[in-house]
């Protein structure tokens, strides 16, 4: 009998993940990446070590208090420094808006193949449906779909990517891209205030052309979920990045142990990418994550990538270099392409900015 083959990676990525579902189909080949005996038991960890929770109205509003300010401040520096991520609450985005961009997220992966193949990207592209481009030989495949998309600057938008159905998706989505605006703006002013610096530094430092792409997640159940990821391991390569779930399944890295992002829908998770490390000056940690999968349910996010203008350079705030804490890291200019390159072999880019 003939020896079964797996099919090449190119071939697989052709094929959508959700379509192998419902075909029944296990994962295979590219996609198993764990051995099913090495499944941390750390995994669910809930409970015993909590991700931090920031209120960013505490730190935005008008009418708060010096005192409170300052020690939601503090919590936020502290976040940042230890774990790299916080919960966001009290952001300022209405809970019917993140209901809308989660349904309207559902019903287009929702829809029949061939309504979704109308956005399809090609193997090698980012922007519009499918997986990420082919990986180096050797690296696994994620158990996931996405919608790729970007939002800002306005002129980078492709808009023939941008899913007709669901009717109101394009509006939703704009709608929700001015919102994550304010968010960005909240949330850099809040940081450079966390270390003691001028309130607008990181903001400057991303310049006025930010990048800010919408990246839908959907995450297929999946029978072998002991073999299988829905998102590999990294760090992100923005300055950070901000998701919504509607599930858990979501897990972050710290002292070698992974814990699992709580569910609260009406929360924006924010992580901090290898870039705001670059601009810390290594005081902020970007967090390595990983999404894994569940043999029961589904699960979508929409993850928003803010990232520094093309072009740009940006190294460590000045006064974040002294005596005490030498640079630790050379300016870099779109370094997102740097990390990419790395990202396809399975590693991390940041060793490139040190010094």
């Amino acid at each position: 009998m003939a020896a079964y083959s797996v099919p090449p990676v190119e071939e697989l990525l052709s094929k959508r993940v959700q379509e192998m579902v419902l075909h029944g189909e296990e994962p295979l080949g590219p996609y198993i990446c764990r051995s099913g005996e090495d499944v941390d038991e750390k995994e669910d960890i809930m409970d015993t070590s909590p991700i931090p929770i920031i209120d960013l109205n505490l730190l935005s509003s008008s009418t708060t208090s010096d005192n409170e300010r300052e020690q939601e401040l503090e919590k936020l520096g502290s976040a940042l420094s230890s774990w790299g991520c916080f919960q966001g609450i009290a952001h300022g985005i209405s809970a019917s808006l993140l209901d809308k961009i989660r349904q309207v997220s559902r019903e287009f992966f929702n829809q029949p193949m061939e309504e979704k193949n109308k956005y399809a990207k090609s193997v090698v592209d980012f922007q519009g449906y499918g997986a990420d481009p082919v990986p180096e030989q050797g690296q696994s495949l994620d158990w996931s779909d996405r919608l790729f998309l970007e939002v800002f600057p306005e002129d980078g938008r492709q808009y023939n990517l941008w899913p007709q159905i669901p009717i109101s998706f394009r509006e939703v989505l704009q709608d929700y891209s001015e919102k994550m605006k304010m968010v960005t703006e909240i949330t850099s002013k809040a940081m450079a205030k966390s270390l003691k610096l001028e309130e607008n530094c990181f903001l400057e430092q991303f310049g006025k052309q930010a990048q800010l792409h919408a990246r839908f997640n959907y995450y297929s159940p999946c029978q072998r979920p002991d073999l299988v990821l829905g998102l590999k391991p990294h760090a992100d390569g923005t300055g950070y990045t901000i998701i919504l779930q509607d599930e858990v399944g979501l897990q972050v890295l710290k002292d070698g142990k992974w814990y699992t992002v709580p569910k609260d829908p009406t929360a924006l998770f924010v992580l901090m990418g290898d870039q705001m490390e670059v601009m810390s000056n290594g005081i902020f940690k970007g967090l390595v994550h990983r999404v894994v999968s569940n043999s029961e349910r589904d699960r979508i996010s929409v993850a928003m990538f803010y990232t520094p203008e093309l072009g740009k350079e940006i190294g460590p705030e000045d006064d974040l270099v002294n005596m005490d804490r030498p640079r630790i890291y050379k300016k870099v200019t779109d370094y997102a392409e740097t990390h990419w390159k790395f990202y396809q072999h399975g590693l991390r880019a940041l060793h490139t900015a040190h010094i």
